[in-house]
């Protein structure tokens, strides 16, 4: 099969492009670096020529960026798909709990769902957790000796290895007639982000800070420390466990 990956040179979609390569399939790579601009839709007809499916991996993390890029740059994806002779199948990833979610870039990520869902192509929508490395990253924030967090707060991270295994599963799996949700997907084991920031602050050679809980004031904060962002009983739970893979992280952690 011949399958496109957009933002394939990014960390999740290097993933999915070794995923497709050890299993023998046609992997290419979208990105700007190749021509591809999902702001704009330069280059996006001719990179999907021929292919049978797209696993959309590209984002951004800029705020300012979210409506343009996550929000438009999918659906500009989504009607190019469209325009196909023969629509391929476009997976997409998102984040587990978006739909109730009131940050930002959530709000973005389930709109961006919703845009794929109305638009007449065949869609499976991969929800998983927040990655290893930004749990970490979340969880390592101190302030000299005091590391800050929203009280009562939890996080199940996932594998960011076995979520681009799973895209490409789902890629090359029999499309849907139209939209559909793939099973949820975590890690195995959830934390207290206190219990996240104590490993990190070991694994650095730090000392364990001294946590100061802040009260869930707000929408956000309030959805965070509610657990929207946890998996379900029904969700797949799998990849290598945070402690495992922080083990052979180097000690200046990566950030996403």
């Amino acid at each position: 099969m011949r399958i496109v990956v957009t933002g394939g040179a990014g960390n999740l979609g290097r993933e999915v492009m070794a995923a497709l390569g050890r299993a023998g399939h046609e992997a290419v790579s979208a990105s700007r670096r190749s021509g591809v601009d999902l702001r704009t839709g330069v280059g996006l007809a001719e990179v999907l020529r021929g292919a049978d499916a797209v696993v959309h991996t590209a984002d951004t993390l800029r705020p300012w960026e979210f409506r343009a890029v996550t929000l438009g740059g999918t659906r500009r994806l989504g009607e190019a798909v469209a325009a196909m002779e023969r629509p391929a199948h476009l997976v997409y990833i998102s984040i587990v709990g978006v739909d109730h979610h009131p940050y930002a870039y959530y709000r973005m990520k389930y709109a961006a769902e919703m845009a794929l869902r109305d638009l007449p192509i065949p869609v499976t929508v991969l929800r998983a957790t927040q990655f290893h490395s930004l749990a970490a990253a979340l969880a390592g924030m101190r302030i000299g000796p005091l590391s800050l967090g929203v009280r009562g707060m939890q996080i199940q991270p996932v594998d960011i290895a076995i979520v681009g295994q799973r895209l490409a599963e789902l890629a090359t799996s029999p499309a849907p007639t139209g939209f559909t949700r793939a099973t949820d997907l975590a890690g195995p084991d959830r934390f207290a982000a206190r219990e996240i920031a104590e490993l990190v602050a070991r694994h650095t050679g730090k000392s364990v800070p001294r946590r100061v809980d802040v009260p869930a004031v707000g929408g956000t904060m309030r959805a965070f420390a509610e657990g929207v962002v946890l998996p379900g009983p029904e969700a797949d739970l799998g990849g290598e466990r945070f402690v495992e893979w922080l083990d052979h992280q180097p000690r200046i952690l990566p950030r996403r």
